[in-house]
């Protein structure tokens, strides 16, 4: 026997065996009968119903879901890319935190799967994206970090209420020891320096923005800048305002500039050991950010949701509530997907994220606030609705 033979003999015992070990047959399945043709009678036994039957799994990574958008969410989407593949190794979250306003520019577009929005979209944004659905997941608070030399950083936090939040982002209180400021910190007040207020906001179209501002707006009439993802900032016009791009960049600007301050999501701030202020609420309370707080301004809005899933809840009435928080969503297309296995796997990705208890735990611990009861199950019913190519994508 030639060298070659004896060569090509070994490699057809090997692969038998190995088929063997995998509990398979070299032997190839017969292709079913032309659909113009009568199948001869089945001579063996009926053959296992499809709907019992096990689909043949996806390779691991094998598809990829795209998303981008709003940077409050990004330390929840991050922890989810590490979680959802243990659950379904088929899938890879990749989530880019590009702002909320380039995430609802990205999926009405059509160069994302999924975005991230702590913003509502516009009526010209749902018009743009044609089939739109925002999906509430977690809430979270906004919330003032500052940078004041002068303060102990181990003694009381500075306390501000919405009337002098807007003087200050409206440059009309410009010194830390303004009479304003000092009323609300008696404590404190022989401290407060007679120094410039440097005031930090974003300068990226955020979703953070539209809920700080949202606040700003309800706070006072004073505020005339309006609401949005992006702002005319009348401190920008007065010289004392300072943009930086994302949570990063204005954290980064409050931290390098003395007397100084910004808004940033309460998850980014104790996850990086951000100082930052009480806040006197609509009630007259002293309260401070947290998950009890910013569940209470979401109880105060319960019955305020509008048929694309979205509510503003800012300067709520209760004892309790942290006044300056917001929803963040996902959002998808509803109707017009037409990669179904794709479709398939984005919606199982989101109803884990609403339902999943370990997902639930990840988040809480970054300081986020899960839905209510009654929001996870509105939530639910209309992920049920999504389509692809006409044809429901939840089949349970």
């Amino acid at each position: 026997m030639s060298k070659f033979l004896r060569s090509f003999v070994f490699v057809i015992i090997a692969f038998s065996f190995l088929l063997a070990a995998c509990g398979t047959s070299a032997t190839p399945t017969p292709t079913s009968a032309p659909a113009n043709t009568q199948a001869p009678a089945a001579t063996s036994a009926p053959a296992m119903p499809a709907s019992t039957a096990t689909p043949t799994p996806l390779a691991p990574g094998s598809i990829t879901l795209n998303g981008s958008g709003s940077t409050f969410q990004a330390p929840a989407e991050s922890e989810y890319a590490f979680a959802f593949p243990l659950v379904d190794p088929a899938v890879v979250i990749n989530y880019q935190p590009t702002g909320s306003g380039a995430g609802i520019k990205a999926i009405s577009d059509g160069t994302v799967d999924f975005a991230g929005s702590d913003a509502v979209p516009t009526a010209d944004q749902y018009t743009a994206g044609k089939d739109l659905q925002m999906y509430p997941f977690l809430a979270g608070a906004t919330v003032l970090t500052y940078n004041i030399p002068e303060l102990d950083p181990k003694g009381p936090a500075l306390i501000l209420d919405g009337n002098t939040l807007v003087g200050i982002y409206n440059a009309t209180i410009t010194k830390w020891n303004d009479p304003a400021i000092a009323k609300l910190n008696p404590q404190i007040a022989s401290k407060l320096p007679a120094k410039q207020i440097t005031v930090v906001h974003r300068s990226d179209g955020s979703g953070t923005t539209s809920i700080f501002s949202a606040a700003l707006t309800s706070f006072s009439t004073t505020w005339t800048a309006g609401s949005g993802t992006t702002i005319n900032w009348p401190a920008d016009k007065a010289g004392n305002g300072v943009g930086g791009n994302g949570s990063s960049g204005v954290a980064a600007a409050v931290q390098n500039t003395p007397e100084s301050i910004g808004y940033v999501e309460y998850s980014y701030a104790t996850s990086n050991k951000l100082p930052f202020s009480q806040m006197v609420n609509k009630a007259g309370q002293t309260v401070t950010a947290s998950a009890d707080s910013t569940a209470s301004a979401m109880n105060d809005f319960a019955n305020s949701f509008t048929p694309q899933l979205t509510n503003t809840i800012v300067n709520g009435s209760g004892a309790g509530s942290w006044p300056i928080a917001g929803y963040t969503y996902i959002i998808i297309h509803q109707t017009s997907m037409t990669d179904c296995v794709k479709a398939s796997k984005l919606v199982e990705y989101i109803n884990w994220i609403l339902t999943n208890s370990v997902a639930t735990a990840r988040a809480k611990a970054l300081g986020y606030v899960p839905l209510t009861s009654a929001v996870q199950q509105l939530a639910l019913a209309t992920l049920g609705k999504v389509t692809c190519n006409g044809q429901p994508v939840m089949t349970h």
